[in-house]
């Protein structure tokens, strides 16, 4: 069992006296019933688990009255063995979009407030997303707005990766404390997390493609993982999209490593099929990112705070939310060059789709800033109180957009930028150059 930031939240939410109900979501396989299941075993006396994916007779649970009692009656009923003690159980709703009167039933356990109840869905069925069996069930239940407290959940970030390799919390303050003061990074160290970087693009945050890396050390193992991963997603948009939208989303999910390829990587619907036009494909781009599969990234008007008032909603990149499944869609021997240290393969894209990782994963929204002519800047993000770029670069030197950029702070209102790749930390006038592995330490906003 792997440390996850999101037992942080869940503490974080048993402390508060006023809590409701707890409704984690995520895309599909990214750990959040092992998760539930590890926390709520560590802090309660007794853990009553419903999964309504796997069982599909517990809906009936839900059938009738929606009142705390007779939902506990009905269970207990159902179930042998299950306790309820009064302010120390724990009941866990795994997949709750399969049980939509579950869902509605959190309004009476969030007033009653004698059990705490903590639920995981997929974003699909959490978003709204039904087969058409369960959209008339849908119909008939009602979400308790205002009575849970929804928080989502994302694979494993590169943090994680670290901690599950073994760093602990001394080597994570060192490798912050040389950002900080900008000096460099002992040489066996930074070389150490070079190699943790390279791993982690290759194996990404899915838990059971990193359970296999540590199990077998075999990157065809992993690649298996993660290709049958992409499968369950292939399976979704069988099983969840309109018939006429199904074969719409698989194109424009195929087409991702090849939008990514090209050198200009704006998303454009002429690659996913000759002639394709927007208004054909957009809901299916919308399909796939509210599953948690992708992240769109936009263009920006201006280089100015607010970088969300200044996008432009027709303008963006698109990038995998996690980049080891990326890495698994890229023709063969992409993971070994990327291992021998070659990550200038399609274009750079999968450098920039490893800064679109790190940075979704912390919850930050994507946004770069491209126009006519060519200048170009591969993100902004707001970093302490101004707009700043990121670039992500292989090598060291001049990056003629960012220098464009920097020279003229009256028109583009920039005045410091960060560089991401391959070296050591250093800087160079405004610009601070930093090892791609630091990327998770821009949390300053």
């Amino acid at each position: 069992m792997f440390r996850r930031k999101i037992e942080g939240v869940m503490l974080a939410w048993k402390k508060n006296p006023h809590r409701k109900p707890l409704v984690i979501k995520g895309c599909r396989q990214c750990g959040k019933t092992s998760s539930v299941l590890a926390f709520a075993k560590d802090q309660y006396e007794n853990v009553v688990y419903l999964n309504f994916h796997e069982h599909k007779e517990y809906k009936s649970f839900f059938s009738g009255a929606l009142d705390v009692d007779t939902v506990l009656l009905n269970i207990s009923m159902g179930l042998k063995g299950v306790n309820f003690v009064d302010g120390n159980t724990c009941i866990v709703f795994d997949e709750i979009q399969d049980c939509p009167n579950a869902r509605s039933s959190l309004k009476f356990f969030c007033l009653d407030g004698r059990y705490d109840v903590i639920c995981t869905g997929s974003l699909l069925g959490v978003n709204g997303y039904k087969t058409k069996e369960e959209d008339e069930e849908e119909r008939r239940a009602s979400i308790p707005v205002g009575y849970e407290h929804i928080v989502t959940m994302y694979p494993m970030d590169f943090e994680e990766w670290l901690w599950a390799n073994g760093l602990e919390q001394q080597h994570i303050d060192y490798l912050a404390a040389c950002f900080h003061d900008e000096t460099p990074v002992m040489e066996g160290i930074h070389n150490r997390m070079r190699e943790l970087l390279r791993l982690y693009i290759v194996v990404g945050g899915m838990p059971e493609a990193i359970n296999t890396f540590f199990a077998t050390n075999n990157m065809n193992d992993v690649r298996d993982v993660q290709q049958n991963i992409v499968d369950n997603y292939k399976s979704d948009m069988l099983k969840y999209a309109l018939q006429e939208d199904k074969s719409k989303i698989r194109e424009c999910f195929d087409s991702i490593p090849s939008q990514l390829a090209k050198e200009n990587k704006k998303f454009q619907y002429s690659t996913i099929r000759k002639g394709a036009r927007s208004k054909d494909y957009l809901g299916s781009l919308q399909w796939i990112e509210d599953a948690g599969i992708i992240r769109r990234c936009y263009n920006t008007s201006i280089t100015e705070l607010p970088l969300a008032g200044n996008m432009l909603n027709d303008c963006f990149k698109v990038y995998m939310a996690d980049i080891g499944l990326l890495v698994s869609m890229l023709e063969d021997g992409t993971a070994w060059s990327i291992m021998q240290g070659d990550m200038l393969s399609y274009k750079g894209a999968v450098y920039e789709n490893l800064a679109a990782d790190i940075f979704g994963k912390m919850g930050r929204k994507l946004y770069y800033f491209q126009k006519e002519g060519g200048l170009e800047l591969d993100f902004l993000i707001r970093y302490r109180g101004e707009c700043c770029p990121v670039e992500c670069k292989a090598r060291t030197g001049n990056a003629k957009s960012l220098q464009t950029v920097l020279k003229n702070p009256d028109h583009y209102h920039v005045c410091h930028a960060i560089k991401l790749g391959d070296y050591n930390v250093g800087r160079n006038g405004q610009v601070l150059t930093i090892p791609f592995y630091m990327a998770f330490l821009l949390t300053e906003v």
